[in-house]
């Protein structure tokens, strides 16, 4: 708005029409001033009203948001929770396991301290010798899945960290944003007073879209996390059933096995022992008759010295009558004939002495395989389930 130069209006003289044309000019600027200052004053209304209901509904957009980063975050707690109870029953059942692989270790170990006789590879071996690979394998699959939890655990808690600071950032932005709307021309003037080292230099702010992009991001990897987690939760849970599942089992296999070794074990010592009451029997028997033997010996070489003694009687009748008579042929055919039967006898004698010496090697033989059968059955009906009486109650 111009003013008119007055300096040339003195010039030219002062008159009525000059002053009023000077007044009327001068309400005219008042009233101008008047409609410019209401005019001001309405559109600081309106701009401070806008202002509010843009800040208001910003601090509502902040809210949802953060009331979805509060579930998530109190949903991926839970997880992580849940999580570090499967990782604690993961190693439990981890430690559980070393006493049972070490039980069939020591069951191998005590079945090779048999004789070399009873050291065959049979059933109860077999079956042990599975068990250790049963166990063996599920120690190994549960450390796979025990360090793939560690890791999804590491995961869960990075998340919890970048949706903590997310709402803490949210938070402190809804507090900016409420002490906004909150103020007033009456507020100090500090809070009034503009300050450049708070200022957002316009090439580091973010778009509404990309703020809200933001938080989806968080809350869809956190939930991808949490998918990841219940996946192996979930695979633990199965492989905790199916190894105990498969352990039981073949602890089941292998009690048999061992039992039914026991059985078969019992039932040779029984033959044995049934065995060795014949042989001790046929012993007695063959030293009967050898002692018969001798005895036959004996008289018959009574008889013999009888017919020799007749013989050498004989030889002493005169020689005329020495005469090969049928009393002289019976003699000599006799003494042949009592020389033949003794020699037999003898024989008999030697071969029964010769039966006698294998009886007594069978019997040795029988008692040192029942002392080997008692040993394996010590060991696999003592040792071994002493030390897998545990194992009947289950892993």
């Amino acid at each position: 708005m111009s003013v008119p130069d007055c300096s040339a209006q003195q010039g030219a003289g002062s008159n009525l029409e000059n002053m009023e044309f000077m007044r009327n000019h001068s309400e005219l600027f008042r009233a101008e001033c008047v409609r410019l200052m209401t005019d001001t004053e309405t559109a600081c209304k309106r701009m401070q009203n806008d202002d509010s209901k843009k800040l208001g509904q910003r601090v509502k957009d902040i809210q949802f948001l953060k009331k979805e980063l509060e579930l998530k975050l109190e949903e991926i707690v839970v997880e992580i929770d849940l999580l570090m109870t499967s990782q604690s029953r993961g190693t439990k059942a981890l430690e559980a396991f070393k006493e049972p692989l070490r039980i069939t270790l020591v069951c191998l170990e005590e079945r090779m301290k048999r004789f070399p006789s009873e050291r065959r590879h049979d059933g109860a071996d077999r079956e042990l010798l599975k068990e250790r690979e049963v166990i063996e394998g599920a120690t190994r699959l549960l450390r796979r899945a025990a360090e793939q939890i560690a890791e999804q655990l590491r995961l869960n808690r990075s998340m919890k960290h970048l949706l903590e600071q997310d709402l803490q950032e949210k938070f402190e932005a809804q507090c900016i944003d409420n002490s906004c709307i909150l103020m007033t021309t009456e507020s100090p003037d500090n809070q009034l007073r503009p300050t450049r080292s708070r200022m957002v230099l316009p090439s580091l702010s973010v778009t509404p879209g990309q703020w809200e992009n933001i938080s989806d991001i968080n809350m869809a990897q956190a939930e991808q996390q949490m998918a990841n987690s219940l996946y192996l939760r979930a695979l633990l849970e199965s492989l905790l059933e199916q190894t105990a599942t498969d352990m039981q089992k073949q602890a089941q296999a292998t009690a048999t096995a061992l039992q039914l070794n026991v059985w078969e074990l019992k039932v040779a010592r029984s033959q044995m022992e049934e065995q060795l009451v014949t042989i001790r029997s046929e012993l007695a028997s063959q030293q009967r008759i050898r002692d018969d033997l001798l005895t036959a010996v004996a008289e018959h070489q009574c008889v013999l010295g009888l017919a020799q003694a007749r013989l050498a009687l004989r030889l002493q009748r005169p020689s005329k009558e020495q005469c090969l008579d049928p009393a002289q042929s019976q003699l000599l055919d006799e003494v042949q004939q009592l020389n033949a039967h003794i020699r037999q006898l003898r024989e008999a004698v030697a071969q029964s002495e010769e039966e006698q010496r294998a009886m007594v090697r069978c019997q040795r033989e029988l008692q040192e395989n029942m002392e080997q059968k008692d040993s394996s059955l010590y060991i696999d009906e003592v040792i071994c389930a002493q030390h897998r009486e545990p194992l009947t109650h289950g892993f």
